[in-house]
């Protein structure tokens, strides 16, 4: 009996302590879109009347609960609510509340916008499923630029952009060139070039090269990913070009856009786009025309450009989507110069029958789908179709006068496809949310070169004169590419995070054709014609690998760094062409290196942006030019590895709106200035040419400096931008002398200055541009081949005006 009285007596006291017992219940909130801390987040419980508000590591806690079961309400700007039931007792864990992104939100929850754009920024940690934690990444917003987007004029478009060097060459803006930290700028073949995350090139691999660049009025954003991106998008040294164009309208079902441009030497532009929602279908299409003169002659050009995004939503959680782009254009070129041409008359030309031509066509399907908040899939299907065929009389002498013979006829074919799978996971990795990322890719290229003997007329007649006879080269490169891909974000502690990767590449690249050694005589008439049939296959497969690492010591600062190993395979260019001024070593073999970033970097600031970076790029089995004699004596240039090249230097970014820092409560008014530095040093540490080693690498000017200011007042917006690059070498012993042929030398330092005004009054808005506002007098390129060879000026002053209308 008084065994069950204690018994009894114990069993209350527990009941009692259990109902008496308080407990604290801690979370954190972030966010699905990029697993970061979302701060000042409202958290509620069961009667919405209990409320608490995230620390700047996302992180929350109510005190003094009875156990028991709670319903969880988190609400953050720019997200959806999310609603989770928890058990609260002694050994409940922290709760981890992941809010899906979603721009525009219910009534109840109000976004908040910042007081300044300026129109640049950086990757979030997890986006478009992608990780970009601990790399250096750049994100331009074209909208909110003030900037000649007509002629896709690159030097204001990413002037933000530290150390990246751009050729100048043509201002109709039918192709992007850009370069950086001594990477060949032409066509933007070191970088991996995307629309909407699928490739764009002429051939991903064994041609990178970049034909058709996306007209920047239809761009919603330019992603940028230094060489980091090498794990997740391929191995280039560049890094990545993500063209993402803009989304359709989601609160109309038709939105018209219109804008026509008129600018200096005949140039016109017009562009319309549509846009919109129809149930769960929407859409986004544009159509654009160009035309113009050049300021030099024989510079006529036209384009077209075609594009149409239809998305339809299967399901909340599922989406389809199709991409359909066309771009074809007709330039006339006018030609190189010689050094000695170009300091008598930088406008002259006496090349009137040289032509160039593109057709490009882009397909893509797209699925994404989300299983729930931490487990999402993407997978793309994309093609290519394509033709660019060049024609034209290209002595190696630049000054030759053209004797109306026939012209050197090149075509290109590209037939590719490819398919690309994401999986992204988010899930708990000790206290602290992780992020994995896994991915797959295969490529599948058919390329065809043709090479031989055009028409003498001055038409763009791009047919073969008796093929039979005159083909210089006729090869077909089938390639095929597959790679497996994964990267990981751990979250050591709230500030600290690892993100190593890995990539494995199997690739064979193969060429099957012939070439052809035709002679002479002194009267042009044909005394042999050998031709040799040649197969090469080169199958290979690697590892690489990398490790980015991310602190940020407070909400709004964070230093990162990052390792990665970069690769880049000999291209079709490389196997063989016919070029009266060059060489190709036939014992090309890739390139190989790796590349170091570490800085640190504002994140979302309002009054305020800055980015201080170092790097060190090493770089193995370098492929470049270097000038030579041959046994006449004259000046050629071979293209070969030229050894290791090591650069190495400082890029930063700092942009600061000085009135809304001063003068917060004004909201109509802003003067924004911004900084763009990049100071750099390269050399070839190892070299088996003689004068090579201890030169300074090709195309890396010591300073690249860029800064400007834009002042807006309500509607009204100016800007003014100054740019600035010092002398750089075009080829590997550092040639200051062009000769004959000009195709190498020096590319002396020059200074540009642009402005730009635009006004938004209702539905329209009138844009104004100045580009070489002082009528400098430079170059920015020497061309090897087409659209040379030689120096290739860059335009004069010119002037253009843009009205737009929005229906």
């Amino acid at each position: 009996m008084m065994r069950l009285k204690v018994y009894n007596t114990l069993l209350f006291l527990v009941l009692a302590f259990t109902a008496s017992a308080q407990f604290t219940l801690k979370g954190k909130v972030i966010s699905a879109r990029d697993s970061m801390a979302l701060k000042d987040a409202e958290v509620y419980l069961n009667d919405n009347k209990t409320r608490a508000l995230t620390n700047a590591m996302g992180e929350f806690e109510f005190k003094g609960l009875k156990g028991g079961t709670f319903i969880i309400l988190a609400i953050s700007p720019g997200h959806a609510a999310r609603e989770e039931a928890i058990t609260l007792n002694s050994s409940t864990a922290p709760v981890i509340m992941v809010l899906s992104y979603q721009p525009k939100l219910l009534d109840e929850v109000i976004v908040t916008e910042k007081k300044t754009d300026f129109g640049f920024g950086h990757l979030r940690a997890v986006q478009d499923m992608g990780i970009y934690e601990g790399k250096k990444s750049e994100v331009i917003i074209p909208d909110q630029l003030v900037a000649n987007l007509a002629t896709n004029n690159a030097r204001q478009i990413y002037s933000r952009v530290a150390g990246l060097n751009i050729y100048e060459n043509e201002g109709a803006g039918l192709q992007l060139s850009i370069g950086g930290r001594g990477l060949d700028p032409n066509r933007s073949s070191n970088f991996n070039v995307r629309q909407n995350g699928y490739d764009i090139s002429a051939d991903a691999l064994g041609y990178p090269e970049s034909y058709y660049t996306p007209p920047i009025e239809a761009v919603g954003q330019i992603q940028i990913v230094r060489g980091a991106s090498s794990l997740q998008f391929g191995t280039q040294f560049g890094g990545l070009i993500n063209f993402i164009m803009k989304k359709p309208v989601k609160d109309k079902k038709l939105e018209l856009l219109a804008r026509q441009t008129l600018g200096t030497y005949g140039f016109s532009s017009s562009f319309l786009s549509a846009s919109g929602t129809v149930n769960k279908l929407s859409y986004y299409t544009f159509a654009q025309y160009k035309t113009g003169e050049g300021w030099r002659p024989n510079t006529d050009f036209n384009s077209t450009a075609l594009y149409a995004d239809l998305d339809y939503q299967l399901n909340p959680k599922t989406r389809v989507g199709l991409d359909v782009t066309h771009m074809n254009y007709l330039a006339q070129q006018p030609g190189g110069l010689t050094d000695v041409m170009f300091r008598e008359d930088p406008r002259q030309s006496n090349r009137e029958r040289n032509y160039f031509s593109v057709n490009w066509n882009l397909l893509a399907l797209h699925f994404d789908h989300e299983f729930n908040p931490s487990n999402e899939v993407n997978v793309r299907l994309f093609g290519l179709s394509a033709k660019r065929y060049s024609l034209g009389f290209r002595p190696n002498r630049v000054a030759t006068i053209d004797d109306n013979s026939a012209r050197d006829l090149i075509k290109g074919a590209f037939d590719n496809w490819g398919l690309e799978g994401r999986y992204l996971k988010r899930y708990q990795f000790g206290k602290y949310p992780a992020v994995a990322l896994a991915g797959i890719r295969y490529y599948h290229g058919f390329n065809h070169s043709i090479q031989g003997q055009g028409s003498n007329g001055s038409d763009p007649n791009f047919n073969f004169v008796d093929p039979d006879r005159f083909t210089a080269n006729n090869y077909e490169f089938p390639n095929r590419n597959t790679s497996f891909f994964a990267e990981n974000i751990f979250n050591l502690t709230p500030k600290l995070s690892i993100t190593p990767g890995l990539r494995y590449e199997i690739i064979n690249t193969r060429a099957e054709g012939f070439y052809s050694t035709i002679s002479y005589d002194l009267a042009g008439n044909i005394i042999s014609n050998v031709r040799t049939n040649e197969s090469r296959s080169s199958p290979r497969q690697f590892l690489i690998s990398g490790v980015g690492i991310s602190y940020k010591p407070t909400y709004n600062l964070n230093v990162y760094g990052n390792l990665s190993q970069n690769y880049r395979s000999i291209t079709f260019s490389d196997i063989r062409t016919t070029n009266p001024s060059a060489t190709i070593d036939p014992n090309l073999s890739d390139e190989k290196g790796y590349s170091l970033d570490i800085g640190i970097r504002s994140e979302q600031t309002s009054f305020y942006s800055f980015d201080v970076s170092a790097f060190y790029l090493n770089y193995n089995n370098r492929i470049g030019e270097v000038q030579y004699y041959d046994s006449s004596n004259r000046v050629l240039r071979q293209r070969t590895n030229i050894g290791q090249a090591v650069i190495r230097g400082i890029e930063s970014y700092a942009e600061i709106d000085l009135w809304q820092l001063a003068n917060p409560e004004v909201e109509n008014f802003n003067a924004v200035v911004f900084s763009n530095l990049a100071l750099i040093k390269s050399d070839y540490r190892k070299s088996q040419i003689p004068g090579v080693e201890g030169k300074e690498v090709e195309f890396v000017p010591a300073v690249n400096f860029k800064t400007g200011a834009r002042i807006g007042y309500k509607n009204l917006k100016g800007s003014f931008q100054y740019s600035h690059l010092s002398k750089q070498f075009t080829e590997a012993t550092n040639a200051t002398d062009g000769g004959v042929s000009a195709v190498v030398g020096l590319i002396p330092a020059y200074d540009i200055m642009d402005a730009g005004i635009s006004y938004q009054f209702n539905r329209f808005k009138l844009e104004g541009n100045i580009n070489n506002l002082a009528n400098s007098i430079y170059f920015t390129r020497r061309a090897t081949g087409y659209p040379g060879p030689g120096i290739l000026p860059s335009d004069n002053r010119t002037f253009y005006i843009t009205l737009q209308v929005k229906l």
